[in-house]
């Protein structure tokens, strides 16, 4: 975001995300950033906040952060072969809630046959217990995926195209 001329600092949101089966992925990425750019709001009035939050869904199911490396290699042996989405719920907030601007970005990916992947190696070489999905796209190489449709920002984790025309459209004031 720097080299696109937006001034910013990193905070971390002081909330427990949802992680609620009984909401589409689309709902549930939404939610959870709205959440965390109205906490840090909260604290930071005044100013412009971005949150945001990704999630992976195949066929209605959603895939977050894996709590261990069993749990990732599962999610991923489910999304070997086969085209998943990726979804980063983004809300751009001033004022606490007094402006905001909403967003869902979507991309699909489709990953190589589960036959074509090590997966022991790429979850002994690539830290995924902190990414969606278990996979890291930046450090992928094209090992896991074979092709995608869509912002490959936003499969790293912030859509960064679609948040500079939102800042653009809604907040042009307050992001230099």
């Amino acid at each position: 975001m720097l080299e696109a001329g937006v001034n910013f600092q990193v905070e971390a949101a002081r909330i427990e995300e949802l992680s609620d089966s009984a909401l589409t992925s689309r709902e549930l990425c939404l939610i959870n950033a709205e959440s965390k750019a109205l906490e840090v709001s909260a604290r930071f009035p005044n100013r412009v906040v971005l949150g945001a939050d990704t999630v992976v869904s195949l066929e209605g199911t959603t895939y977050g952060k894996p709590r261990d490396l069993t749990e990732a290699k599962a999610m991923l042996e489910q999304l070997c072969g086969r085209i998943h989405e990726v979804l980063t719920g983004v809300c751009l907030v001033h004022s606490d809630g007094q402006k905001m601007c909403r967003f869902v970005e979507s991309t699909r990916v489709k990953f190589r046959p589960l036959n074509a992947v090590n997966l022991d190696e790429y979850l002994a070489t690539v830290e995924t217990l902190d990414k969606a999905g278990a996979y890291a796209a930046q450090e992928d190489g094209g090992r896991l995926i074979e092709c995608l449709e869509g912002s490959m920002s936003n499969v790293i984790g912030l859509p960064i195209e679609a948040v500079l025309a939102a800042l653009e459209k809604h907040f042009p004031e307050g992001t230099k």
